[in-house]
């Protein structure tokens, strides 16, 4: 298996989906030939909570990772674990965001929870002089140019020694397109023009010329991303293993950019929640390419991943598995992921707005709740950038009192009281600055 994510790529920026703004012919090409779950969600759409979810397949409120830049515990099997138990060989490359013990600062095996090989750095948003600590060694290497493409070429090293042994499972973690968003490569930076991009129709007037700017950056960091997903297929073919491996290319959350006024992530809307992902399976198997409208949430991508390779789920596991619908499972229109933002912080600091939510989004809707009660409720079908806000309209009082009730039933499975995020931080033990956010040593 090779999983591949960026960070902060939102569903809407690829030409798959629709954007004829940013080139992604590799990610066309792959989308054709793959399960394409259009409503894959980021549970706690944030750097450090997803990837607490992603490899330990629990929410927020049971692994503690609820914020940036805390340290996830050891109590729960890791999807490493579970592949190493397996006997599948386990690799990570690229950004962690998991260790809390400084963004720059050699993370030691026992903290890596079960990731074998290992290159890979807590955090950076240099992508053009990026470090990185390789497998026991303390001493702290540099990446050669843009990190992304490094990356990529260590992983394709990876692959081709690995081709004709042990199944392995691989983790790709990339920085980019995450801001700042002026430092692509340049030959990917001369194709986008701020002036010539098209907005979406949710970007207020105020916020187009930010937003064109910024745009125009993300979309080079995206293009030359979808350039390595190429490299990455290639390599596969040319080990000649493409037929065995099942590969996936998502991101950790999505990126407002604008849209509803607002920037980066935390937020509920679709720009902020929803991630690309696709699932390229072998033929084999039966491949048949498919959309699925079911959500895939955060939690849920461990148990999927280990049921399709045969890999026996842990107890710890809360997420679903929903390897069924790749095989083409009835779906339901009922089903629902969670979404929320347990503690504000940074960039969604209460004078920006920012707030503690709940929320669900079906395959239709989505529906928030915050500390004061209904918030947000959109049909996304009629209303694809979410700009008419039905919470508390008449005609919409029955739907609205079932998508409560399925948010009810989702926070008792959760445990989640719904709390202010005061009192996570202190059944935790964090300490924050007057922004909400953890504090960090470079």
């Amino acid at each position: 298996m090779v999983f591949v994510f960026a960070d902060q790529w939102r569903a809407q920026a690829t030409g798959y989906a629709g954007d004829g703004n940013v080139r992604t012919p590799n990610l066309d090409r792959l989308a054709a030939e793959s399960v394409n779950f259009t409503n894959a969600v980021s549970c706690c759409p944030v750097c450090s909570p997803y990837r607490a979810s992603l490899v330990t397949g629990c929410y927020p409120l049971t692994h503690g990772v609820f914020l940036n830049d805390v340290c996830l515990g050891s109590g729960a099997v890791s999807i490493a674990e579970a592949f190493n138990d397996a006997g599948y060989l386990t690799g990570y490359i690229g950004k962690w965001h998991l260790d809390g013990h400084g963004r720059s600062n050699y993370i030691p095996p026992e903290r890596r929870h079960g990731f074998q090989f290992w290159k890979a750095l807590e955090c950076t948003h240099d992508y053009n002089h990026s470090c990185y600590y390789a497998d026991d060694d303390a001493t702290k290497r540099t990446w050669d140019g843009y990190d992304a493409i490094a990356q990529t070429n260590e992983a394709e090293s990876y692959i081709r020694e690995h081709a004709g042994g042990h199944p392995f499972a691989l983790f790709l973690s990339w920085g980019p397109p995450h801001n700042p968003y002026e430092t692509a490569p340049p030959d990917h930076r001369q194709d986008y023009d701020p002036a010539s991009l098209v907005l979406r129709p949710n970007v207020p007037d105020a916020a187009t010329a930010v937003a064109r700017k910024d745009l125009a950056g993300y979309y080079a960091h995206c293009a030359a991303l979808d350039a390595c997903v190429g490299e990455l297929l290639q390599s596969l073919k040319q080990a000649a293993i493409e037929e065995n491996t099942v590969f996936v290319f998502t991101s950790d959350h999505g990126d407002m950019l604008g849209s509803q006024g607002q920037r980066r992530k935390q937020r509920p809307w679709d720009e902020s929640v929803r991630v690309p992902f696709l699932l390229r399976y072998p033929t084999r198997l039966g491949r048949q390419p498919r959309t699925v409208g079911t959500p895939l949430n955060t939690p849920d991508i461990m148990p999927t991943l280990l049921s399709l390779c045969g890999v026996e789920i842990p107890r710890t596991v809360e997420g679903q598995d929903r390897s069924g619908l790749i095989f083409g499972a009835r779906e339901s229109e009922d089903d629902a992921a969670l979404i929320a933002c347990y503690a504000p912080f940074g960039e969604w600091t209460r004078a920006e707005g920012g707030r503690e939510f709940r929320g669900v989004r079906t395959s239709r809707f989505t529906y928030v709740r915050d500390l004061d009660g209904p918030w947000l409720l959109y049909d996304n079908q009629s209303d694809p950038f979410q700009v008419t806000n039905l919470c508390g309209h008449a005609g919409v009082s029955r739907l609205q009192t079932h998508l409560d009730a399925i948010l009810s039933r989702k926070l008792d499975e959760t445990r989640d009281a719904f709390l202010p995020a005061d009192a996570y931080i202190k059944k935790w033990g964090y300490v924050t600055d007057k922004t909400g956010t953890v504090l960090y040593t470079t």
